[in-house]
């Protein structure tokens, strides 16, 4: 895909959205680390009717240590892997106190020693929360980037990567929120809705729906 293609499909996309973010309801960037781990192969929808309640008590690390893995279990067991997740976030409290005042760290390589979270999250954190031009990958932008021809990779990280550098600065920070929405409510995983997709006359996809 040329630059020109490429440039005009991130300007639609914020000409429809100009202001994206994160479908996860947070205040801070603690609660926003909480709901993104929990996230993790469960929806946004999910995540947020759990943190509604869990949020109004234990807003801060000391508070969900406070309230221990069982009592914080009790709030997320709707969710997916939540005793695996409970523990890490526990684990993560521990060290946000001892190692950080309490406060989310801003560096990739001190977000990523903690617990449950990994390079995409780390992204995630970043991006939303500190304003960092970074580009979360997860499956949705993943298919997207491959399906369209916008930065067609084998990996996650080779995408995001290619995302990065073919992607003009301009676009880096709402870059991946356009294409994660994209890839939940347009271009979806069994079956794309190309016939009301705003990028369909600059896709690259060779089995587009009709």
């Amino acid at each position: 895909m040329n630059a020109a293609k490429r440039r005009e499909i991130f300007t639609r996309l914020r000409a429809a959205n100009p202001h994206p973010t994160t479908e996860l309801v947070y205040r801070t960037p603690f609660e926003l680390l909480v709901a993104v781990v929990l996230s993790a192969q469960a929806t946004d929808k999910s995540v947020n009717l759990a943190t509604r309640k869990l949020f109004e008590v234990a807003d801060t690390p000391q508070k969900m240590l406070d309230l221990g893995q069982d009592g914080l279990e009790s709030y997320v067991k709707s969710i997916g892997l939540y005793k695996s997740k409970s523990k890490h976030l526990i684990q993560t409290c521990h060290i946000l106190l001892e190692q950080h005042g309490g406060e989310v760290p801003r560096s990739r390589e001190a977000l990523e020693k903690l617990p449950g979270v990994g390079r995409k999250t780390a992204n995630v954190i970043l991006n939303t929360a500190f304003g960092e031009p970074t580009m979360a990958v997860d499956t949705h932008i993943f298919r997207v980037a491959n399906r369209t021809g916008i930065a067609p990779g084998k990996t996650v990280l080779e995408v995001e990567k290619k995302l990065l550098k073919f992607v003009e600065a301009e676009f880096h920070h709402d870059a991946h929120h356009w294409l994660i929405l994209h890839g939940r409510y347009v271009c979806r995983a069994r079956k794309p809705d190309c016939p009301n997709c705003l990028i369909n006359d600059l896709c690259e996809y060779k089995e587009k729906t009709i």
